[in-house]
């Protein structure tokens, strides 16, 4: 375990990147997932993750929300702030997400590829009210679970693919095959269709793509 930065720091960043992406969500109707990949592609979660004062105290949440829309937008017009936030779902999210990303020092980028923001505010009935080791707890055993290849993947990355060449080839969305590969969704439970379409690309059998 390795602190990302001072833990002077902590108070200040969990409770800006909960404001923050309350009013990405809630306020600027961004989805979760969209917000995240702004904040990463921005270069902005690296300096917050490592502890740049500027942006884990020296601005409030809002502030780093219109920042991180600006960067990827400029030309987006911001509703009204409001000074009173709700404790949402989305403010918990980004809440949460700041204290593991400082309690493990794992940057932002590497634990959304292994749990997308959604899936984390999936995780909010059942944890907002349980102790951040609790949290921290899950979201390890999760990542270890998501870490380990799909046979999807295996059979994608052997055939030399992306994803999205495999999905311009096998006519599956790529979002769905980001979400079978990151185990967001059951590819057992896909549609017949689907399958078939992904093994007659792959050139396996549907039951090679099954997991167990």
């Amino acid at each position: 375990m390795t602190h990302a930065y001072n833990e002077m720091y902590l108070d200040d960043a969990m409770n800006n990147l909960g404001e923050a992406f309350d009013y990405a969500v809630n306020r600027c109707n961004l989805s979760p997932d969209d917000f995240m990949n702004r904040f990463i592609a921005g270069g902005l979660a690296d300096q917050f993750g490592s502890g740049v004062p500027k942006y884990i105290s020296g601005m409030s949440g809002t502030e780093l929300a219109m920042e991180v829309i600006s960067r990827s937008d400029n030309e987006y017009q911001f509703p009204e702030i409001e000074i009173d936030y709700c404790r949402s779902g989305e403010y918990w999210c980004g809440w949460i997400l700041a204290y593991y990303q400082w309690f493990t020092g794992h940057s932002f980028k590497r634990i959304n590829n292994h749990v997308p923001i959604s899936e984390i505010l999936k995780l909010y009935p059942t944890l907002h009210e349980a102790s951040e080791e609790k949290f921290v707890d899950t979201m390890d055993k999760i990542i270890k679970r998501n870490s380990v290849v799909t046979r999807l993947q295996m059979y994608r990355k052997g055939l030399g693919y992306s994803q999205k060449t495999l999905s311009e080839k096998s006519g599956v969305s790529l979002r769905m095959i980001q979400q079978y590969e990151q185990r967001a969704k059951d590819i057992n439970k896909a549609s017949g269709e689907s399958l078939f379409a992904l093994s007659r690309t792959l050139g396996c059998s549907i039951e090679d793509l099954m997991e167990f």
